[in-house]
């Protein structure tokens, strides 16, 4: 029997039937270390460089090894790429019959339920509802999935979706009258008979989460847990074993209780009354925090008058409803449901808006239409490795992105994870002859108002260089609004600002272009991949520090200092190194691919932390000089046929 590396070698069955495979050191070394924990059910934390292709690593041995084996990854989006084509792929070549399934949350599947109850009530805003809820209606019609996803003629964030999928609060279970025909259950059946299961964090955490509650499995047991993307665990963790609740779980509870009461034809004219008076009463509550957006401390807001009212405003409005719901809950399984519902936001509503736990930070956050509020563990440590004692299962966490300087202290202790094996596999990228890094000099400080200013000044010199093809990535949305503003008129390249089209409609128009300079922060930093001469350079405004004032970081930050810990050294500093090398990782994504890192944080070079940064960092050339830029530049865009010398930059020491 060949062994991992082998089947990944240049005479394996990969390389015979991938057009263009090229073997990678990297990629055998790392597969043959994923195969042994698997045999061995260990714990490996594997960092893998850009390009050495750790999908196949760990896609291989998962399915040679003969093991239930479930593969989480970090969204949606690389959950179906992993789905519908790495496993089929690695499947094939391999020529093994390994069953593979996909699950997702319930709130990615139609429910046949809820779409019934959104054509009998119908309720819509405008003509656009009327015909998305048709064009959802046709397909669900010929769908076997139910996915969501399918139907991309829809946008993801239309308000109809949260109507014709269910939430664990609505879902009416094996009481519903559409069970046998329903698109989650289906799911569910085939991810039980699974080899190899494909699920996200968000779906797998939910599922520890809920068996540490004792109420049962979502994910079947398995021998083994890939984990991709294991970077975004330690946050999803603190957020599943956490708790939450959104003003618009009661918006829906009152908008199901009419829906269902127009459905049965109850004769409790109250019911429909007290649905709405309980809509309005969110609604004023929302507003009671006021019209901006934000994220703070609930301590902030919970002595404020109108906040107290809108408490006791809602708990009032719920035990009406309540009240109303039990006469009526034999009427329907659906107004049953109803009632229950009640019953426990009512009781959830009480919790989250009084005295919480020592170990938990308490805070809201308030959308444009909607608050939730939030309780979250200080420390998620001793949870996981609870969850991952009780599987005895192989574990192995993979990412780009999981060490700092070197070392997985960081990442470990987050997750409580003891006893590991850690190994890091360098990108096979050259990146000595591909790449250089730019820090430039006479920067002001970073909390200083010229920064924003000097940093578009600067950055137009490399911009006009590498004739385009560009990513800026900031750290907030007001530094990517005034370089907006700034750049404006003064580059002869498109400029494609975050937020004025979906994120992928953005990605579609900047590989068209191929000569775009792009702006964006938060989800332009990773996740994704643009490759050749439409991405030249990436440019990052400040080394990516969580802000401080975040209710989640102080907290944090306020218990490692009373427990007499470093908190700017332990955590917040390897926080931004995890970050900065994910923004990082955007530039050199193919063999052939080069370009410019410019980053312009003079803390890189005048704060003894800078090092620990730069040595994170893959190894490559670096200056502070502009004419080094403009140089590599020049050496690279020459035809093949002209020599020249390869630009040999400073190093920034």
């Amino acid at each position: 029997m060949q062994t991992a590396s082998e089947i990944l070698g240049e005479d394996g069955p990969l390389a015979k039937t991938i057009p263009g495979y090229i073997t990678r050191t990297q990629q055998q070394d790392m597969a043959d270390a994923v195969m042994t924990a698997l045999a061995d059910d260990a714990v490996l934390i594997a960092e893998a460089g850009t390009g050495t292709g750790k999908t196949f690593a760990y896609l291989v041995p998962a399915m040679m090894s003969g093991k239930k084996v479930i593969v989480s990854t970090g969204t949606k989006n690389l959950q179906d790429q992993l789905f519908y084509k790495d496993v089929p792929v690695v499947r094939d070549a391999l020529n093994v019959p390994v069953r593979i399934a996909m699950l997702k949350g319930r709130a990615n599947y139609l429910c046949p339920h809820r779409l019934e109850l959104a054509e009998q009530e119908g309720r819509f805003h405008n003509r656009q509802q009327v015909s998305e809820l048709q064009e959802i209606r046709k397909w669900g019609g010929r769908t076997r999935s139910g996915d969501i996803a399918e139907l991309d003629s829809l946008s993801e964030d239309s308000m109809l979706w949260p109507r014709v999928t269910s939430t664990a609060d609505n879902c009416l279970g094996q009481e519903c009258g559409h069970i046998n025909k329903c698109f989650l259950v289906q799911a569910r059946k085939k991810a039980q008979e699974a080899d190899v299961l494909v699920v996200n964090h968000h779906l797998l955490m939910a599922d520890m989460a809920l068996k540490d509650e004792g109420f049962g499995e979502l994910l079947p047991g398995a021998n083994a847990f890939i984990l991709d993307e294991a970077h975004q665990l330690p946050e999803i963790a603190s957020n599943f074993f956490g708790d939450s609740l959104s003003s618009y779980q009661l918006i829906e509870l009152a908008q199901d209780a009419i829906a269902e009461d127009l459905k049965a034809g109850s004769a409790v004219q109250t019911l429909s009354r007290t649905a709405e008076e309980l809509q309005k009463a969110v609604q004023d509550f929302r507003l009671a925090f006021g019209v901006e957006v934000r994220r703070e401390g609930w301590k902030e807001v919970s002595e404020l008058a109108e906040i107290k009212q809108g408490i006791a405003d809602i708990n009032t409005v719920l035990a009406k409803l309540e009240n109303a719901l039990v006469t009526v809950s034999d009427s329907s399984k659906g107004l049953e449901s109803c009632h229950r519902r009640c019953q426990s936001l009512a009781l959830k509503f009480t919790a989250m808006t009084t005295d919480i736990p020592e170990d938990h930070i308490h805070w809201f956050e308030t959308y444009k239409r909607s608050v939730t509020i939030n309780l979250t563990p200080l420390n998620v440590a001793n949870t996981f490795k609870q969850q991952m004692q009780a599987q005895k299962s192989a574990w192995v966490f993979t990412s780009a992105t999981l060490a700092v300087g070197g070392d997985f202290d960081h990442f470990s202790r987050r997750l409580g994870i003891e006893d590991a094996k850690a190994v890091c596999w360098d990108s096979p990228f050259d990146f000595k002859s591909q790449a250089m890094l730019y820090v430039p000099a006479d920067m002001p400080e970073p909390n200083t108002e010229p920064y924003t200013r000097t940093i578009v000044d600067k950055a137009i010199p490399v911009i006009e260089a590498c004739k385009g093809g560009v990513f800026m990535l900031f750290t907030s949305h007001r530094a990517l609004k005034q370089a907006a503003e700034l750049l404006e008129g003064r580059i002869d390249y498109p400029i494609l600002i975050q937020g004025d089209s979906p994120r992928s409609r953005l990605l579609e128009q900047f590989r068209q272009k191929g000569n775009a300079v792009l702006l964006g922060t938060g989800s332009f930093w990773e996740g994704v991949d643009v490759r050749g001469e439409a991405l030249s350079c990436v440019i990052i405004d400040k080394l990516p520090f969580a802000s401080p004032g975040d209710p989640v970081m102080q907290a944090r930050i306020e218990n490692l200092r009373n427990n007499g810990g470093n908190p700017f050294m332990s955590f917040q500093v390897p926080d931004a190194v995890i970050t900065l090398k994910q923004g990082v990782g955007r530039l050199i994504r193919d063999v052939n691919d080069y370009g410019v890192l410019m980053l312009c944080d003079p803390r890189l070079i005048n704060k003894p932390y800078g090092k620990i940064f730069l040595n994170s960092l893959p190894k490559m050339f670096k200056s502070q000089e502009l004419a080094m830029v403009q140089r590599f530049y020049h050496y690279h865009h020459k035809p093949e046929n002209e020599s020249d010398n390869h630009p040999k930059a400073e190093t920034v020491e």
